[in-house]
């Protein structure tokens, strides 16, 4: 092998090398040009042409898709339009899993007697084996939650009259692809040209997808508008295509419920269970988009509009938003809406691990492992999710009265100088929209995600409050499931318990109300969207039915207990309800039921239960109240004394309240009097009123800080004094440590890291260079901030090298064993060093080296200003050099061996021997 390569073997290896590239480069130029060009595009075009209306837009659809102009904006639309499609077609595919694992309702197949007997009445067929869907297709009760019904049974083959196929045909156990593709291959990532047939097929089903279920649904909905005379209704919503696809799929609902009925009636099983399908796919899409879209979004608007005065604004406000952005303002009402949705679910959790299991019987249980909605949309009829639907807006509407809009009217009759808040997002210094969105990612965000303390003290608070409630009402053992039960009842509880009765006597619903059995047997029934409560009458009548008919087998065990029992003032229907929960499965391995506890009934319990409704609407109001003013008022009044009197901040004040009506006349002379009323202005920096998010956030904090310690406080007082100034002396040694490493690695490296990026991005695209640029600190810690998170984030999912083990190390010794040496050691002064030699050495090269060599004062200006990105376009660049050097060794050396090397010897290998044997020397007799 020579050392030295000849020229002509560098420059073929090179010239097979770029040939190589060439192609590379070529082939994935068409894979990106036909994945963001080609489908996109098309995918827009399409959808424009049939949504035109004209048939000379369809007669120019070739050349409109040859056109150049729209590119960008056309592939965009395109890519959402291929993104719906997609999430069509996989919601399509997971439904029809949904559909084959569920079994789907008893109404998807044919009837097993009408296979039988085909001159069987069609009114028999309805009422035995229809489940209802509450639209016209069939009358029978279905037996509540999606529960799986005997589809099996409903698809049972008949050998008498042939049609065992008619019966078991499924048209969606369609058999799967033989070949399974991988993403490369699909995407054409392999480097063959087989992707084009698979774009082609995208396109297909894509304009297939936009035909069916865009272009079909909005003109049957456009029709039945016009029949219905509802446009300029729809056209005055702003969203009039969205409106009109929604109507045509509730009419083409409508016409397959019809379609099935008569495809049941004239014994059509095929089409029958096609229909049904198709049916069942129209249900769930709709019920979707009602329980994911609507719900919140009534629940946002709703919110809104009770906390229009907490902002000093009107409903023509709102409506002018409205109108102004439609699309903008029903996304954020929405956005509201769901978090709503998800803090009202979150505390409903919290409330179940504190209250008697079974008192929440009318909500749902999110953690329950049976729990599935879109079974429950397949099994469930409509008409049951409507009530739903409207149970729980009332349940939520009233809850958001109860905790915004009067507290908020107390707050004014009580402070009327308190409101509003001042939430204005806009103004006029981006160091202030800087600061806002500081706020929110720093602060608002990860106290949405961290409740560890809060949880806890949530769970401390709600059963205080019902042991309080307890007390006055008698109703701990309604409440808490804490009571034990008398002696005679709990020998008997023992007893049943062992037999899965969980401990109560057995009296029939007539006696004991349907409202006793129903904690049993509705508990497993809620609505859809996070947790919403609802009571469903069809799954009464039906859970009353089942119990009776409990009722009826354990009649002797109930007629033993009843004389025994009955005086103790126990609930009644408690066995009907274990049992009806026995029957749905809810049954845990030691023989008792999950999710339903007895409890004692105390006297005039109805009369209690409303007074018990009383109080919590009460402590809605007044926990409301409390946090709509206290952390506002705390955070006004420190930030008026931080910023001190010069800044005009206003703290609470004594002022007179205008007489102006009858109450206002009472107040004013009271005032007279020498009775004043209290009145909080909002906190004023300067010429502007400091955001309600800084005082909010301030008194939050705050009070958290002081709730903490005084928890802490209270833990520690049984450990003695000793031991709490023992702590508090290693809590006061951390906090000295953390306040350090805080102020170098949350101060000191963001203001540089952002005063930088200010110098390097910022100025040079700002700032002319015949002005002066000014430096906010303020503005470029924010800045570095969020720069610090990105590159902190960056470097712990890259390679391993020695800033990420540090930070690593950082991480894993926590706060209590916080290493202060290894911080300032290891972390801090080498990116202090890194960041300090970037900022003063062009400094020290513009302001020192160069009037050395007479520059002028314009010169000296532009060397400052273009410096700092000179000289990271001059570390781009070699960082650049270097790793194509780096590739050329690499290149070099693979053409050497590639050309001269035969084979590999491992040099640096000893195996390791066995001890030889040594033969003995010959004897001169063998000789």
């Amino acid at each position: 092998m020579p050392k030295r390569l000849p020229i002509r073997d560098i420059v073929s290896g090179l010239l097979s090398s770029l040939g190589t590239a060439i192609r590379y480069w070529l082939h994935y130029t068409v894979v990106a040009f036909a994945w963001l060009g080609i489908v996109p595009l098309t995918a827009c075009r399409i959808y424009r042409c049939l949504f035109t209306g004209s048939v000379s837009s369809l007669l120019t659809l070739p050349l409109d898709m040859l056109s150049t102009e729209n590119l960008l904006s056309d592939s965009f639309y395109g890519c959402c339009i291929v993104t719906c499609t997609l999430c069509a077609f996989i919601s399509l595919v997971w439904l029809r899993e949904q559909v084959i694992h569920g079994e789907g309702p008893d109404w998807l197949g044919p009837d097993p007697d009408l296979v039988q007997h085909p001159d069987v009445a069609e009114d028999a067929a309805g009422a035995e084996h229809a489940a209802g869907d509450g639209n016209g297709v069939v009358g029978a009760v279905q037996p509540p939650g999606p529960v799986a019904e005997d589809a099996p049974h409903a698809d049972a083959p008949d050998a008498n009259n042939g049609a065992q196929d008619d019966v078991n045909w499924n048209p969606i156990e369609w058999d799967r692809a033989a070949e399974e593709l991988t993403w490369e291959r699909l995407l054409g990532l392999d480097g063959s040209l087989v992707f084009l047939e698979h774009v082609f097929w995208v396109v297909s089903l894509n304009t297939l997808f936009i035909l069916v279920f865009a272009f079909c649904p909005y003109h049957i909905g456009q029709f039945a508008i016009l029949g219905f005379r509802l446009k300029e209704y729809v056209t005055a919503s702003q969203f009039e295509g969205l409106l009109t696809a929604l109507v045509g799929y509730v009419v083409a609902g409508c016409t397959l419920v019809l379609l099935h009925k008569l495809a049941s009636l004239a014994l059509l099983w095929r089409t029958q269970r096609l229909l049904g399908l198709c049916y069942v796919v129209v249900k769930v899409a709709l019920l979707s988009v009602v329980e994911i879209g609507l719900f919140p979004l009534v629940c946002g608007w709703w919110l809104d509009v009770c906390s229009l005065t907490m902002f000093e604004a009107t409903l023509s406000d709102r409506e002018a938003s409205f109108r102004l952005a439609p699309g903008t303002s029903m996304f954020i009402h929405w956005l509201v809406g769901m978090v709503y949705v998800f803090y009202f679910a979150s505390f409903v959790l919290l409330l179940r691990e504190v209250l008697r299991p079974g008192l929440l019987w009318f909500l749902k249980n999110l953690n329950d492992p049976d729990f599935n909605p879109i079974q429950e949309m397949i099994h469930l009829p409509i008409l049951q999710h409507v009530r739903r639907f409207l149970v729980s807006l009332v349940i939520f509407g009233t809850t958001v009265l109860l905790m915004v809009w009067v507290p908020v009217r107390a707050i004014q009759w009580i402070l009327p100088g308190f409101l509003p808040y001042h939430v204005t997002i806009s103004s006029d210094t981006p160091t202030q929209e800087l600061s806002l969105e500081l706020i929110l990612l720093q602060v608002v965000l990860p106290a949405l995600l961290e409740q560890g303390h809060t949880k806890q003290w949530l769970k401390a608070m709600v059963r205080t409050w019902c042991l309080a409630v307890s007390y006055i009402l008698d109703l701990r053992s309604y409440l808490l499931g804490d009571v034990p039960l008398t002696l005679a009842n709990e020998a008997g509880g023992r007893e049943n318990n062992n037999n899965g009765n969980v401990g109560a006597q057995n009296i029939p619903p007539d006696e004991g109300g349907a409202g006793d059995i129903g904690e049993g047997s509705r508990q497993q029934e809620a609505p859809l969207a996070a947790a919403l409560p609802g009571s469903d009458g069809d799954h009464d009548a039906a859970a009353e039915a089942r119990a009776a008919d409990v009722d009826e087998h354990g009649h002797e065990e109930q007629a033993n207990n009843e004389e025994e029992e009955g005086d103790a003032g126990f609930q009644r229907g408690v066995l009907a309800a274990a049992h009806q929960a026995l029957l749905q499965g809810v049954v845990a391995g030691g023989g008792s039921t999950v999710g339903f506890q007895a409890y004692k009934k105390p006297s005039l319990f109805p009369l209690r239960i409303a007074l018990l409704l009383v109080l919590i609407c009460i402590s809605l109001t007044t926990a409301s109240l409390v946090l709509l003013t206290l952390p506002v008022f705390v955070g006004r009044l420190l930030m008026s004394i931080s910023l001190g009197a010069s800044t005009a901040a206003v703290v609470p004040t004594v002022t007179t309240v205008a007489a102006s009506t009858a109450g206002g006349a009472a107040a004013g002379a009271a005032a007279a009097a020498g009775t004043t009323g209290i009145g909080v202005a909002s906190t004023v920096v300067g010429s502007g009123r400091v955001h309600e998010f800084y005082t909010t956030a301030c008194g939050l904090y705050t009070c958290w800080v002081l709730l903490r310690f005084l928890t802490l406080l209270c833990s520690w007082l049984p450990k003695g004094w000793n031991a709490i100034m023992a702590k508090l002396r290693s809590w006061l040694l951390i906090s000295l440590k953390s306040l350090m490493a805080m102020t170098l690695l949350l101060g000191l490296i963001p203001l540089l890291m952002g005063l930088l990026f200010d110098l390097i991005i910022i100025i040079p695209l700002r700032v002319p260079l015949n002005s002066t640029p000014l430096f906010y600190l303020w503005h470029d810690w924010a800045l570095g901030v969020l720069h610090t998170k990105i590159i902190c984030a960056i470097t712990l999912m890259g390679p391993n090298w020695w800033l990420k083990r540090v930070i690593e190390e950082v991480y894993h010794d926590g706060l209590r064993n916080i290493n202060l040496y290894l911080i300032v050691t290891e972390l801090v002064l080498p990116v202090v060093e890194a960041l300090g030699l970037s900022l003063t050495i062009p400094y020290i090269v513009s302001c020192s080296l160069v009037p050395v060599f007479g520059a002028t004062e314009e010169m000296q200006n532009l060397v400052l200003r273009r410096i700092y990105p000179s000289l990271l376009a001059i570390c781009v660049l070699t960082a650049f050099v270097v790793f194509q050097v780096r590739q050329f060794c690499r290149l070099y050396e693979h053409i050497k061996n590639d050309k001269y090397l035969v084979g590999r010897r491992l040099v640096n290998y000893e195996h390791r021997r066995a001890p030889a044997f040594v033969a003995p020397p010959p004897t001169a007799a063998s000789s």
